[in-house]
């Protein structure tokens, strides 16, 4: 089968960076389904590992999380799927992605894709729907709708980096679930009006005093914040704008760490979230994530999430990743990046 992958991690503008390869089509057994790859997308995390996780030598390894395809075949434990579904997940770190004209993934990672919406339409979501719903319900503990004794629409949340991938999905899944006033961060006229398509209350700009700007759009401080980009740039005006007991919650890595006695006097809690720590881990809850694929398949097929996609970079191979990942690793990306068929 065509795959894409890399034998070395070398920045992106290396011509070997990542190649396109030839490797045997893998069996399912046990609960994995083997998917016939339609569309997949690009993210961050793709980038990461690729200059930071090299293969054993002689071999390549194969990135990509998200993906959007048809089952072809099952193992004999598979009891949610047959051949012939439509399906779409965001992969497991610890596993061979999906870069590839076929891949294995556990049943329990996965959901039916939306009707509505294309294969590269519905190949950009996954992954950070999965983001964005842990950091939402799961880390920070905000209070879905249909809970009316538990919703507060004393909740302000803010949203640092809004307008990339986790960020577009969060502010819809979080503006339309839950009471929360929903603030998003961005710095350029295209960004900003991105987020506020998606259903932000306000948009304040990153690049000013964030304590300046809250009060801008008529705010103290905010309740809950999620930092999905440059939170060591941030750290100190988070600390400053989080209501006392408040929780913040982040996905990047902080360069030098943070220092979390500065929370302390607030009484603020700090989360992090990784969307691949059920699979990795293998945790009792991790069809948590075939749920909540499904109930967002749901939010969409009824029009109330709209795709994240940015731009179709067309087929996968070597040449058109390289250029996915060139935009991913320059942070100035909206939406997501997706390609589609080999």
């Amino acid at each position: 089968m065509k795959a894409v992958g890399y034998a070395q991690s070398l920045k992106i503008s290396n011509p070997k960076a990542l190649q396109d390869i030839e490797l045997p089509q893998p069996t399912p057994e046990s609960r994995d389904l083997l998917v016939k790859v339609n569309a997949v997308s690009v993210n961050p995390v793709d980038t990461k590992i690729r200059m930071t996780t090299a293969p054993a030598l002689g071999q390549y390894k194969v990135l990509g999380y998200d993906a959007v395809g048809e089952v072809v075949a099952v193992g004999d434990a598979v009891s949610s799927y047959k051949v012939g579904d439509r399906v779409w997940y965001a992969g497991d770190i610890t596993r061979s992605g999906t870069n590839a004209e076929y891949h294995l993934v556990d049943e329990r990672i996965v959901g039916k894709a939306p009707q509505s919406l294309s294969d590269a339409e519905a190949a950009a979501v996954p992954l950070t729907a999965i983001t964005a719903w842990e950091l939402l319900f799961d880390r920070i503990g905000l209070q879905q709708k249909q809970n009316e004794q538990n919703a507060s629409a004393d909740e302000r949340l803010l949203v640092v980096g809004a307008a990339g991938g986790v960020g577009s999905i969060l502010i819809q899944l979080a503006s339309q679930l839950t009471k929360a006033t929903v603030i998003g961060t961005a710095s350029r006229p295209a960004s900003q009006a991105w987020v506020k398509e998606r259903g932000a209350d306000h948009v304040i700009d990153h690049s000013k005093s964030f304590s300046a700007e809250l009060s801008r759009v008529g705010l103290d401080n905010v309740t809950h914040i999620i930092s999905l980009t440059h939170t060591d740039q941030h750290y100190d005006q988070l600390v400053e704008i989080i209501a006392p007991q408040g929780k913040i919650a982040l996905i990047d890595n902080p360069i030098g760490g943070l220092d979390i006695m500065k929370l302390k006097q607030k009484s603020v809690s700090l989360h992090w979230e990784f969307m691949f720590t059920r699979s990795m881990f293998q945790t009792a809850d991790m069809t948590e994530q075939a749920v909540l694929l499904n109930k967002v398949s749901e939010l969409i097929d009824t029009g109330l999430i709209k795709t994240t996609l940015g731009k179709n970079y067309g087929l996968i191979n070597a040449e058109n990743l390289k250029r996915a990942h060139a935009q991913v690793e320059s942070n100035t990306s909206i939406g997501k990046i997706v390609l589609q068929g080999f």
